[in-house]
C-alpha cells in the first residue's frame, strides 16, 4: 500500500479547533474530504485542504504510485500543538494578564486504497452466482 504524508508546521489557531475539522475528513476519499473543507465553515478547513492537495502530490511522485486518484483516502489526519506565542496584556492596577497564542502542527497522510479483487473458482468448480451461492446453499437446499 503506497501512502504519502504532508505538514504544516506552525498554523496560527489552536490544536482544539483544528481537531474538530481533520474529524470530518478522517476516512474519507480525497475528494469527498476537499469537498468537506470547501464546505466548512472554519478558517482552518483552508489550511487543511492545502495540506490535502500537497500529500496527494507528494503521492504522486512515489515511483509505484498508479495514478488513480479515486482510489485515493485520507488513512491519517491530525493536528498536534504547536509552540505558544506568550503575550503580555496590561490589566486594571499595574498588573498584566498573560495571552497565549497558540499555534498548531497540521500532518495529512493519504494512502491508496488496495484494489478488491474477486476470487477465481477453482478448475472444474462452476462459478458462484448471487450471496447463496457463496454460502454455499444451493437452490435445493434453500428450498
Amino acid at each position: 500500500m503506497i501512502q504519502a504524508e504532508a505538514t504544516a508546521r506552525g498554523v496560527r489557531t489552536s490544536a482544539q479547533k483544528a481537531g474538530l475539522v481533520c474529524d470530518l475528513i478522517r476516512g474519507k476519499g480525497v475528494n469527498q474530504a476537499l469537498a468537506t473543507l470547501q464546505f466548512t465553515r472554519k478558517t482552518i478547513a483552508r489550511e487543511l485542504a492545502k495540506v490535502l492537495r500537497s500529500a496527494v502530490a507528494n503521492l504522486q511522485q512515489v515511483e509505484g504510485f498508479g495514478g488513480d486518484i479515486d482510489r485515493l483516502f485520507v488513512s491519517a489526519c491530525y493536528a498536534n500543538q504547536g509552540p505558544s506565542m506568550k503575550r503580555v496584556r496590561p490589566a486594571p492596577m499595574g498588573r498584566a494578564f498573560r495571552i497565549v497564542k497558540r499555534t498548531v502542527h497540521l500532518t495529512v497522510q493519504v494512502s491508496e486504497r488496495p484494489l478488491k479483487i474477486a476470487p477465481v473458482p477453482a478448475a472444474g468448480e462452476p462459478a458462484a452466482r448471487g450471496a447463496k451461492a457463496r454460502r454455499g446453499l444451493t437452490a435445493a437446499a434453500g428450498a
